[in-house]
């Protein structure tokens, strides 16, 4: 690496982690008249405010979990995104819906765009799973979790929804409800969420 060209760095480092930061780079030895060059003949392109990728990376909603899990890397990636990322709805966001801490700020990202969505406490904590997404360790919340979280906040994303996340985690996983009751009660909706697992074939 030390006698290649800083191309080449960049182009391997950004190979390695799929998206990286101008500091990141600069680690590699690509420094910032590098990056502008780069990024000026197309052999680099900037996705986000601070934000780097090979032109030819596949930039798809995975690709914008990534993104954002750079930026917020404290923040859980939740509710229609987490639902989309485990298949369980129909639904395609065009927001990364992120859960963060109640007292954290608020993220400032131009792109993508954020849904972001306060918990505190268990109902923050629990149920967090890492998945390396090109490249990325991406905290999202498992699938059980989700399921939960959606009757929590069924008045922002529609019991509709809720409903079907909770026929979709059956379907995927039939021996494994306990798992969801055990978040509703860690989120405080067992009350609402009881009929809807008793209501199931």
């Amino acid at each position: 690496m030390t006698s290649s060209s800083p191309a080449d760095r960049a182009r391997h480092l950004l190979k390695e982690l799929g998206i990286a930061r101008p500091r990141d780079l600069a680690k590699a030895g690509v420094t910032g008249t590098h990056l502008r060059r780069l990024v000026d003949r197309g052999e680099v392109e900037r996705v986000g405010r601070g934000l780097y990728a090979l032109p030819d990376a596949r930039r798809d909603e995975r690709g914008n979990l990534a993104e954002v899990a750079r930026r917020v890397p404290e923040g859980v990636v939740c509710l229609l995104s987490a639902l989309r990322f485990h298949q369980l709805t129909t639904q395609n966001p065009v927001e990364v819906w992120l859960a963060i801490e109640r007292k954290a700020w608020r993220p400032r990202i131009e792109y993508p765009p954020l849904r972001v969505v306060y918990l505190s406490g268990p109902s923050f904590a629990e149920g967090i799973e890492e998945h390396a997404v090109e490249g990325v360790p991406v905290r999202v919340y498992g699938a059980a979790k989700t399921v939960a979280d959606c009757f929590k906040f069924r008045n922002k994303i529609g019991t509709d929804v809720a409903v079907e996340a909770l026929r979709g985690y059956r379907r995927q996983h039939p021996k494994a409800l306990e798992d969801v009751w055990h978040y509703g009660q860690i989120d405080r909706v067992g009350r609402v969420l009881r009929p809807y697992l008793e209501s199931l074939p």
